[in-house]
């Protein structure tokens, strides 16, 4: 199936919408079309919860960017805002385990050195030496006139997600 970057979006947002607290941007001046928020808590305790033996908090913030033409400047730059926009949401305390800053470009056409900065962003901090967590930062491709999605080392389990949501035959509930 061919689609739009506003179709691809679309069906994101449908799959996400179940697992994610989805907050849509309507800010004309970026790109950036939603914030998808993830939160989990693990945790284990004796007799009342009050008495936690351990808890462990992930959380995700994924950010869908939706670009006609993806360069390696405004990739840098869309980059780098998402990272700040996602460090300054991170809970950092005792019960953190790991935070995920993820940027799904959705894009027509990319150049190939903006390709392969995308593949080799690497952004990775922890803090208080591992003991409140760490964050890491994912990224992924939606070339929509190829049908390629790519991503770092990271996330390339955002990228097997992809495949599966838009390129999978059907989803359930849907002829």
């Amino acid at each position: 199936m061919q689609y739009t970057r506003e179709s691809a979006i679309e069906r994101l947002l449908k799959n996400y919408g179940p697992y994610y607290n989805i907050h849509m941007i309507e800010d004309d001046q970026t790109p950036i079309t939603a914030r998808c928020d993830f939160f989990e808590h693990f945790g284990q305790y004796v007799i009342s919860k009050k008495a936690e033996i351990w808890s462990a908090e992930n959380e995700e913030f994924l950010y869908l960017v939706n670009i006609p033409h993806l360069t390696l400047d405004l990739f840098e730059s869309l980059k780098n805002e998402i990272h700040e926009d996602g460090m300054g949401r991170i809970h950092v305390g005792p019960g953190h385990m790991a935070s995920y800053i993820t940027a799904v470009f959705i894009c027509d056409t990319c150049d190939e050195d903006a390709r392969k900065a995308l593949k080799k962003c690497r952004i990775y901090k922890s803090f208080h030496f591992s003991l409140h967590g760490w964050m890491d930062h994912h990224t992924a491709l939606v070339e929509l006139s190829t049908g390629q999605i790519d991503g770092n080392l990271g996330g390339r389990h955002t990228a097997k997600i992809l495949k599966k949501v838009l390129y999978s035959q059907t989803l359930k509930g849907e002829s």
